[in-house]
């Protein structure tokens, strides 16, 4: 298979990553839809400099974060129509916290009214081991270039990570957001420092995850005697959109549609790199 991914990741950060199309995907994908009326896709893709590349530069654009101020963003009454998600993995077999330079691949999925419309995928390097709320050092390359290759601008984008469950109240989906100047919201299996009480087994129930006595998001029953989610208020998104949000998006599947379409995305092109002869 010809392989059309480009690189990404701390060495080429600080380049406009290209459009990145994974071959076995357009096979699945059906034609492009044509441009709708309520799409943002006249909206150009902010160009807001190369990702921090130490401990204190991240520390520090967490906490500038954490202060700003953007306009709250809340779905049109109709519903959203135009969602996305990204989704990161690495090599099979690995353990513990990872390194810097370990092979990565990130995808990005855009769903329209529900359908899937497009998506994309990006091969990269992690900036960084793992540390919990240094996450945008790992991932937040790989995950920005391939969200930058979707055709359009969703209106809404789920990270697979936190937003204000964060020791500086500035997860990567928060970081995310900001740098691609969407509205973000995370979800996660767990919360990273935030506790909260299990909510009823119905769909639908939901529970506050409170950090130091700050509302940062909720657990989230999407199935009955299932684990609930973790979903994260981020990029001018608070909890209560961020929940109602996800669960328009969930379909069959435990994992809201875009991020779990993002996942298998992500998933297929670690598998076409990494299949023998």
């Amino acid at each position: 298979m010809r392989n059309t991914l480009p690189p990404c990741g701390p060495q080429a950060s600080d380049r406009r990553p290209g459009r990145a199309r994974l071959a076995v995907l357009d096979d699945l994908l059906p034609p492009p839809l044509p441009e709708p009326s309520w799409s943002v896709a006249e909206s150009a893709w902010p160009e807001p400099g190369p990702w921090p590349r130490t401990s204190a530069d991240l520390v520090a654009a967490q906490e500038a974060l954490a202060r700003a101020t953007p306009a709250p963003w809340l779905p049109d009454p109709s519903g959203v129509r135009m969602a996305a998600g990204c989704f990161v993995c690495f090599a099979r077999g690995k353990t513990g916290r990872g390194q810097a330079g370990d092979a990565g691949w990130a995808g990005a999925a855009l769903l329209a009214d529900g359908r899937l419309v497009d998506a994309a995928a990006v091969r990269g390097a992690a900036g960084a081991p793992y540390e919990p709320g240094l996450l945008a050092l790992r991932e937040g390359p790989l995950l920005e270039a391939a969200v930058r290759a979707l055709r359009l601008r969703p209106q809404v984008l789920l990270v697979n990570a936190t937003g204000r469950d964060h020791p500086r109240r500035a997860g990567l989906a928060l970081h995310l957001g900001a740098r691609l100047d969407l509205p973000t919201i995370g979800v996660t299996s767990r919360p990273l420092l935030a506790s909260g009480a299990a909510p009823a087994d119905t769909p639908g129930a939901r529970s506050p995850l409170l950090l130091d006595g700050e509302h940062v998001g909720y657990w989230l029953r999407v199935r009955p005697g299932v684990r609930p989610l973790a979903v994260h208020a981020a990029w001018r998104t608070d909890p209560d959109v961020a929940a109602t949000v996800v669960l328009a998006l969930v379909g069959p599947a435990l994992t809201p549609e875009p991020l779990r379409q993002a996942r298998r995305a992500a998933r297929d092109a670690r598998a076409a790199d990494t299949r023998g002869p």
